[in-house]
C-alpha cells in the first residue's frame, strides 16, 4: 500500500501582501505529476486546505482543479481529507456525498454523539486491509456532548478519549490522519513564524504523540516543517510551499509512505517540491545585495536586512529596481542598535493575555486565577483563529 502524505496547503494564502497563486498552482501540479508517475493508492490531505475559514472563489477553484486532476488518474486514487484549524468544516464538507462517489472522503467534525465514530476508510492490497482513521482538528468543546457525564479536560485528554472509543484491530495495519499540535515526551516540534500565531500560549493545545503509538503510521498536519515526532512513523509532512521567511531553509516535499506486511517497518520517500519563486533572506550592505541580484535570484520573495552605517540614497527604490518581489526591508547597523539600546526602558508592547492580566489586577486589585487564565487563553486563541492569524 502506497500513499502520499500532504497537509497545510493553505490555498489562498498571501505572503506579506504578495499573492502566492502561481506558486501554489505550480506545487499542486507537481504533486499531480508525481501521482501520475508513482500511482499511489491514496492521497492523504491532513488539514488546512484553505488559509481562511471563508476562502475566495479563486481558492475554491484551485483546490477543485487539483481534485479533478487527481480523479482523472488511472488506476483511480482514493483521496482522504480532514479539516484543520484554518478550515470551515461546513464549507469544506459541501457536496461530500457526491465526492465520495469519486473516492474522495471528507471528515470535518469529530464524533459528537454516542452513535458516531471516526470516519474509517478501508483499502485493500496483497497483504490485506489497511484501515485509515480520519480525525479532524478538535477542541475539547467539540466532543463535550460525546462525554456528557465525564467531559475530558484539555486537548490531550480529548484526543485520547476519542481514540479510546474506537475498536482498532492491532493485528491489521492502521493509519490515522490528524491535525493537532503533537509533542514528543514534552519536546515541542520545530515551528516557524507562519504557524506560531495559532499555537496556544501556555501549552494548552499540546497533545503527547504517545496517544498515536498504536498506529502503523500517523499522518499529521498543523506544523509547517517536515519532521518526526517521537519516531519516524509519527510525522508532520510540512507545507508544500514556503509560507514565511522563517521557512527559508525548509526542504519542501511530498512524503511517500509504503506499507508492506504488518511486521515490516513503513518505507518513507520524499519527493522534492519547489515553487516558481524561492522565499529567502538577503543581508549585507546595499552594494553587496545589489550585486547579488542576478537574473535567477532577483525574482524571488526576499526579506532584506541592510548593514550600511550610513543611510544610502533612495534605498528602497534602488532595491526594488533589482528585486521585484521585495517583502520587507530592515536595517541592522551600529546606529540602529544604539537606538534600540536607548529604548530598552520604553514600555513594551504586550500580548493580549498579558495586557488582560495587568488590566484585571488594576481593576480588581488581585491576580488572575489559574482557571480564569485558561479561559482567557482559550478566548484569545479563538479570536486569532477567527481573524485567520
Amino acid at each position: 500500500m502506497k500513499f502520499f502524505h500532504l497537509s497545510d496547503l493553505h490555498i489562498g494564502k498571501q505572503l506579506i501582501g504578495r499573492s502566492l497563486k502561481e506558486n501554489q498552482d505550480a506545487v499542486l501540479k507537481q504533486i499531480v505529476d508525481y501521482a501520475k508517475e508513482y500511482h499511489p493508492d491514496a492521497v492523504l490531505i491532513c488539514g488546512d486546505i484553505y488559509d481562511k475559514t471563508v476562502p475566495s472563489g479563486e481558492a475554491y477553484t484551485m483546490f477543485g482543479n487539483f481534485l479533478d486532476a487527481l480523479s482523472e488518474i488511472r488506476p483511480e486514487i482514493t483521496v482522504l481529507i480532514i479539516a484543520g484549524n484554518h478550515d470551515s468544516p461546513e464549507r469544506l464538507s459541501y457536496a461530500g456525498s457526491f465526492l465520495e462517489k469519486h473516492r474522495i472522503h471528507l471528515s470535518v467534525f469529530p464524533p459528537k454523539s454516542p452513535e458516531e465514530y471516526l470516519k474509517k476508510v478501508v483499502l485493500q492490497d496483497e497483504y490485506g486491509p489497511v484501515n485509515f482513521y480520519l480525525l479532524p482538528f478538535l477542541k475539547p468543546g467539540y466532543v463535550r456532548q460525546l462525554f456528557a457525564e465525564n467531559p475530558p479536560d484539555g486537548y490531550e485528554n480529548a484526543v485520547r478519549a476519542v481514540l479510546d472509543r474506537e475498536t482498532i484491530d492491532e493485528k491489521q495495519r492502521n493509519v490515522i490522519l490528524s491535525h493537532q499540535f503533537y509533542t514528543g515526551r514534552g519536546k515541542d516540534p520545530e515551528t516557524c513564524e507562519s504557524e506560531q500565531a495559532v499555537i496556544m500560549s501556555g501549552g494548552l493545545d499540546r497533545v503527547d504523540a504517545s496517544v498515536l503509538s498504536g498506529f502503523d503510521y500517523a499522518a499529521l498536519g498543523h506544523i509547517h516543517g517536515s519532521q518526526k515526532v517521537l519516531k519516524d512513523t509519527i510525522r508532520y509532512c510540512g507545507t508544500p510551499y514556503k509560507y514565511s521567511v522563517s521557512e527559508e531553509h525548509h526542504k519542501k516535499s511530498v512524503t511517500v509512505v509504503t506499507l508492506n506486511r504488518k511486521e515490516d517497518a513503513p518505507q518513507l520517500e520524499f519527493l522534492p517540491l519547489s515553487g516558481i519563486q524561492d522565499v529567502r533572506r538577503e543581508r549585507g550592505s546595499l552594494a553587496e545585495i545589489l550585486e547579488r541580484g542576478t537574473e535567477e535570484r532577483r525574482h524571488d520573495f526576499v526579506s532584506i536586512t541592510l548593514t550600511d552605517d550610513d543611510e544610502p540614497y533612495r534605498v528602497r527604490e534602488r532595491l526594488e529596481e533589482v528585486y521585484d518581489h521585495l517583502l520587507e526591508l530592515r536595517v541592522d547597523n551600529e546606529r540602529t542598535r544604539r537606538i534600540l539600546t536607548e529604548q530598552e526602558d520604553m514600555v513594551p508592547v504586550l500580548n493580549p493575555l498579558e495586557a488582560f492580566r495587568q488590566f484585571y489586577k488594576a481593576v480588581r486589585n488581585e491576580e488572575l486565577t489559574q482557571e480564569a487564565e485558561k479561559i482567557m487563553e482559550q478566548i484569545v486563541q479563538e479570536a486569532k483563529e477567527e481573524e485567520g492569524l
